[in-house]
């Protein structure tokens, strides 16, 4: 559909679209215009519409390698069409669901319907939470930092995200919610370190307990160094996939991560949430249980990236918190009022968090 874009400048082009969407939402709420009642209306349909042209614009990309998994994901799936069998021993709910797929439709409609999974559930979270100001929580997702290479390149982890997003949206309805992350761990087996945090932060709620564990994991990784990694690739990490992200001892991913080293960049990028939770429920004294369940989440998955970030592809386990990082900074103010102009705030916000995102695919 869009093969006539150039495929090098195929992702540029869609962060500029993101800047110049987040620069008129910016214009928007300093003239008044997000307060308006028909202007919101008016935001919510071109809210649809543009999610609807930013799943085909992802899904309908073009194998190349610039995509990065793309390209081993299209080589698997071909391979299904000229009839071969695929042995399947892990990432059950993914391999199954390409294996079906290989029997009606083509690959790049297959990418198309991955690609609708992995944006529907952020439409729905938005939607339930944000009410009127959806789109503005739904820009906030699309703009973060990983967002884009999860549905390119690391497809069976933004998938099992994904639908984790969509079982906190079904938050009061446990039955449905806990299948929902069993899905995710079946799409991508690494979803059981943000289900093990849910599990945990939701027995002992105590956000202040989970705000010190994650500063002491960074005086932690910076004295223990790459032995972290060592100790939980044997502590039952076992599948040869993880050892590697952990151990960088396969070929396999040197592709994948160009720095390795503790990762201050990332580290501050990373605390920008935990500042976002802090502030919200210590300063402005926010008691929402769901939103101190999302906050503990959060630094407990994120706590454990930051003991593995001298791994050379530690990236793989920044993206287990990564991904709730719209959630625990948008949640409060979409439900709560706060400041004065929130939505002037709130877009200024957006604007900060996005040029991190611009700054590393863009410019640097």
């Amino acid at each position: 559909m869009f093969d006539f874009i150039p495929v090098e400048y195929y992702t540029t082009i869609q962060y500029y679209i993101l800047l110049f969407l987040i620069l008129g939402i910016l214009a928007s709420a300093f003239s008044g215009n997000l307060n308006n009642q028909e202007a919101r209306a008016a935001l919510n349909s071109f809210g649809m519409v543009f999610a609807v042209f930013f799943t085909l614009y992802i899904g309908q990309r073009q194998v190349n390698y610039r995509f990065g998994d793309t390209v081993n994901y299209n080589k698997a799936y071909e391979a299904l069409l000229s009839g071969q069998e695929l042995v399947i021993t892990k990432d059950y709910l993914f391999n199954y669901m390409m294996v079906i797929s290989s029997k009606f439709m083509s690959v790049r409609s297959f990418f198309l319907v991955v690609d609708v999974l992995y944006i529907v559930p952020i439409v729905v979270f938005c939607r339930k939470f944000f009410k009127s100001y959806w789109f503005l929580g739904f820009l906030l997702f699309v703009g973060s930092f990983s967002f884009w290479s999860y549905g390119v390149n690391g497809l069976r982890n933004g998938l099992g995200t994904a639908i984790f997003i969509l079982a906190l949206s079904y938050y009061e309805r446990k039955w449905l919610m806990y299948a929902l992350f069993v899905m995710s761990y079946f799409m991508h087996a690494s979803l059981i370190i943000p289900i093990a945090a849910f599990i945990v932060s939701g027995l002992y709620k105590n956000p202040k307990a989970y705000l010190y564990l994650w500063l002491a994991c960074i005086p932690l990784s910076l004295a223990g160094g790459s032995a972290w990694s060592g100790f939980f690739a044997n502590l039952g990490f076992e599948s040869d996939r993880t050892q590697g992200y952990l151990t960088g001892g396969s070929e396999e991913y040197n592709d994948q991560f160009s720095q390795t080293g503790f990762r201050w960049d990332f580290l501050v990028y990373s605390a920008s949430a935990v500042f976002a939770g802090y502030y919200f429920i210590f300063k402005k004294k926010i008691t929402d249980p769901f939103y101190i369940h999302l906050f503990g989440i959060y630094c407990i998955a994120n706590a454990f990236w930051i003991l593995v970030i001298t791994a050379a592809f530690s990236n793989r386990f920044a993206y287990l918190s990564w991904f709730l990082m719209p959630a625990v900074i948008a949640y409060p103010m979409f439900r709560y009022k706060i400041w004065d102009n929130q939505y002037k705030t709130f877009s200024v916000i957006l604007l900060l968090y996005f040029m991190f995102t611009f700054y590393m695919n863009v410019i640097k």
